[in-house]
């Protein structure tokens, strides 16, 4: 099938398979309150009690303690729980998921057609926002699965989180982004710029250009070697400044945010200079690059769950030597880096690599923020109010205010007490849309 053709035909299988939204799930035309012990705004960090929010259509009308709701308005009350606004993933693949058997997992991969990848991407959207991520950032797909993804849920033909998608990933010639560790004959024909692979700040921003092209919300680049690639070295540098700059220079100038894929600290600082928003993973990050960060106002999108699910405690122990030992090698820098981070006052945004681990699960990521020196508060916020900044999506989304897109969450206690209530989201509404209500609907 031509190039050209893939995401229109993904969108139509999309259409046929994905579960359609039913007529009784469109907002109401009415006014809604929701009610509940508590809420936390996205914005001050502090719970608010008594909370109240009127909800119009899929806008929030008024957000408050104890503020009055009118006459005949239709009533959610959640009792005990803590409500939020919708959390937001800066950092997921939802097109695919590891196996805790990688070679298995390889296989099923390559097996796989483009039909079936993009029907089990539906299902992987839907437990992502019954886990309460109404919004995600994700940085990496093949096929443009995700901007066919993207579309049908935006089209509410499926059940999903708002995407901002990368539609592929950007790297050198025989680096993370790329396949390595195969012999030539392989794959057939070497990768170039419609497979993401550029050489020379000319190809560099035809690549963008390209991906733009065919949907890209954000552009997503391999500045450093990675864990799960068979032989690229993890913390190299992988492409030369003058890529760089062309790269996030065309990818600004035609709007796009970007994103770099960093673990080693020499790569990531040729990231930073070039204006890159976002640095992906960090795990050997040295001070002097987390100094250029905070001067720049770069992000960094730590995703913990990644070294958790490769080399820490959920990780399978079936790798390939040359994969287990970057994996290890990355997990026991990555904590360190994370909390040299948050001590030199960079901004961190909240990314789970979902995908790695099992979609679904991302509050998980929380715990682990926490249990690496983050204040409760400042975790929820690094998923609310400064992921949508990241995003550029702060005059809509990532708190609990006026006039912002009524994605309202639920949890059943304080999740600033006990962080760990976040994985237990029971209540979820989307543009005004209540997609989940009840601790029974489980992903």
């Amino acid at each position: 099938m031509h190039m050209t053709t893939r995401p229109i035909f993904i969108f139509l299988i999309l259409l046929v398979f994905g579960a359609p939204v039913r007529a009784a799930d469109q907002p109401d035309s009415h006014s809604l309150a929701i009610r509940a012990a508590r809420l936390f705004d996205g914005r001050s960090g502090k719970l608010i009690q008594n909370a109240v929010i009127l909800v119009d259509g899929d806008r929030i009308r008024d957000v408050g303690s104890g503020i009055p709701i009118p006459e005949g308005t239709r009533i959610i009350d959640l009792g005990a729980s803590t409500l939020l606004p919708g959390f937001i993933d800066s950092h997921t693949h939802l097109t695919g998921q590891a196996s805790e058997d990688w070679l298995q997992g390889t296989l099923d991969s390559l097996r796989r057609g483009v039909p079936e990848k993009a029907v089990r991407s539906t299902d992987y959207a839907r437990k992502t926002l019954m886990a309460g991520f109404t919004t995600v950032r994700d940085v990496g797909s093949e096929e443009f699965i995700d901007v066919g993804l993207r579309n049908a849920i935006n089209a509410r033909a499926v059940p999903g989180p708002l995407m901002l998608v990368a539609a592929g990933s950007l790297g050198s010639r025989g680096g993370h982004c790329d396949w390595t560790g195969f012999p030539y004959e392989t794959f057939g024909k070497e990768p170039g710029i419609a497979e993401g692979i550029a050489s020379g700040a000319d190809q560099f921003r035809d690549a963008v250009r390209f991906l733009v092209k065919y949907g890209a919300d954000v552009i997503k680049v391999c500045a450093t070697g990675g864990v799960l690639s068979l032989s690229d070295e993890v913390d190299t540098p992988q492409l030369i400044q003058e890529e760089m700059d062309a790269l996030v220079d065309e990818a600004h100038r035609l709007r796009k945010t970007t994103a770099a894929h960093a673990h080693g600290a020499e790569g990531a600082k040729v990231a930073i200079r070039a204006g890159i928003d976002s640095i992906e993973h960090g795990s050997f990050l040295d001070r002097e690059a987390f100094r250029m960060m905070k001067e720049r106002g770069t992000y960094l999108v730590p995703t913990l769950m990644a070294s958790e699910y490769t080399g820490g405690g959920h990780a399978p122990q079936n790798y390939p030597p040359e994969i287990a030992e970057k994996a290890h090698a990355a997990a026991q820098a990555h904590s360190n880096a994370f909390r040299l981070a948050l001590k030199m006052g960079v901004k961190i945004a909240f990314g789970t690599d979902s995908g790695v681990s099992p979609h679904g699960l991302n509050a998980e990521e929380f715990a682990l923020m926490v249990d690496r020196g983050m204040d409760p508060a400042q975790a929820l916020l690094s998923a609310t109010s400064v992921a949508a900044e990241l995003l550029g999506l702060e005059e809509d989304l990532g708190t609990l205010e006026a006039g912002k897109r009524a994605n309202i969450i639920a949890v059943p206690a304080d999740p600033v007490s006990d962080i760990r209530v976040t994985e237990k989201v029971h209540f979820v509404m989307k543009d005004g849309i209540v997609v989940r209500n009840g601790v029974s609907e489980l992903p």
